[in-house]
Order: structure tokens, then C-alpha cells, then sequence
């Protein structure tokens, strides 16, 4: 690419980027209620973003025998977790941090 396709593409990245950032605001003033359509995506949408790494994160999981074991107790690891700090971003490193170790030191090879 030349340098202005560069500036170009970045140029089209950050009027993207602003767009998406700031037309909510414009579009439900502070003060107005939003649509009850808006308020429950705002409900649903959290949940339904979570199934959807969930599923994209055991696309390529194999369960049989040993295989699929770190996987499942990372998920267990991450539920407890969650169920007792209800604290997003604690389990989802906690979740990662025990997969890697459980992959790294103790299923190495399977």
C-alpha cells in the first residue's frame, strides 16, 4: 500500500470507530428512555456474547478419554469462581491461567 491508502484506511478506521462510539449517544439522549426493544438487548445480549465464546472457545475441543479434561475443569474453575467472587475479568484469567497450567504441566502431550 502507498501512503495515502495508509491514511486513507486509518482515516476510514477512526471515522468508523467514532461513529459507533458516539451515534448511541446521539441517538438516546441522557434523559430520554430508550425503547424497550434497546433495554432488553441490554439485557439478553451479555449473556448470549458469553454462550457464543463459550462454544467458540470449545469449537475444537475433542472429549474422549483424557481429551476435553482441562477444558472441562477449567470451565468448572471458572463457574465456582465466578459463583463465589462474581468478578468477570478475575475468572476469566483465573479460567486462562489454570487452562495454561493444566495444558502446559500436566496434559502435555495428549
Amino acid at each position: 500500500m502507498t501512503t495515502a491508502q495508509h491514511i486513507i484506511t486509518i482515516l476510514a478506521v477512526v471515522a468508523g470507530t467514532m461513529l459507533t462510539r458516539f451515534l448511541p449517544f446521539l441517538i438516546f439522549p441522557e434523559g430520554k428512555t430508550p425503547p424497550g426493544y434497546i433495554t432488553w438487548l441490554g439485557t439478553v445480549l451479555p449473556h448470549a456474547v458469553i454462550g457464543l465464546l463459550v462454544v467458540y472457545c470449545l469449537k475444537d475441543a475433542v472429549f474422549s478419554a483424557y481429551h476435553g479434561l482441562p477444558e472441562a475443569i477449567a470451565i468448572g474453575f471458572i463457574f465456582l469462581l465466578h459463583k463465589w467472587k462474581r468478578n468477570t475479568l478475575l475468572s476469566i484469567a483465573g479460567g486462562t491461567v489454570l487452562y495454561m497450567v493444566l495444558v502446559q504441566n500436566f496434559f502435555i502431550g495428549i
